[in-house]
């Protein structure tokens, strides 16, 4: 196996970059870059710490994250597994990165940038959904954002149902547990599950 160790090497594999590869960065969001963040209801966050990296999907009806200026998002921490991997990270290094996702569309939205956890109440308040606020709000400053390439999603055909894989077969969150944990009650937990969510959602 031949391993590439070197950034002259990758360059001599890949060649230059393109001309729109490179104009399509900016350190703001552009009015056509707002209008792709208002249409995402789901986004990526990665971030990293002393142990490592940690990538978890935030998601909300409509937009997934707030615009409060044109170098500021903000991104309400929901209701989760309560291991907050993603706010331990971002306390000790700040650094994130953003992928979001539009239904229907091939082209994806990059931010990425520094983030702070907010729990200013005013800020919680207007991030509050069915009455009930998150405990804390992920601020982020853009640092770059760019759209990406959309052959990634082309060639996965993410948005064409015919090419959806049969999922009714797919191990529930109970039996991976089981794996790990061979006297955990699986079939409690996948019964329970479905209504658990539905009643703790926000």
């Amino acid at each position: 196996m031949s391993i590439v160790k070197t950034v002259a090497e990758l360059d001599a594999i890949y060649g230059e970059t393109s001309e729109a590869s490179l104009i399509k960065v900016s350190g703001r969001l552009t009015a056509g870059y707002r209008r792709l963040i208002e249409a995402s209801p789901i986004v990526a966050l990665a971030t990293c710490g002393p142990e490592g990296l940690d990538c978890s999907p935030r998601g909300d009806p409509g937009t997934v994250m707030s615009i409060v200026d044109d170098r500021t998002l903000v991104l309400p921490d929901r209701r989760g597994n309560n291991r907050i991997d993603s706010l331990r990270n971002i306390v000790r290094d700040g650094r994130v990165a953003l992928l979001f996702l539009i239904p229907g569309s091939n082209t994806t939205l990059r931010i990425n940038g520094r983030a702070e956890i907010s729990v200013d109440p005013k800020l919680l308040g207007s991030l509050a959904m069915e009455g009930k606020l998150p405990r804390s709000a992920i601020v982020v400053s853009v640092g770059e954002i760019y759209f990406q390439c959309a052959r990634a999603l082309m060639r996965a055909r993410i948005w064409d149902q015919a090419a959806w894989p049969d999922v009714s077969d797919l191990p529930t969150p109970g039996s991976l547990m089981r794996e790990l944990k061979q006297d955990f009650d699986s079939l409690t937990y996948d019964r329970d599950w479905p209504e658990r969510a539905k009643n703790s959602m926000w």
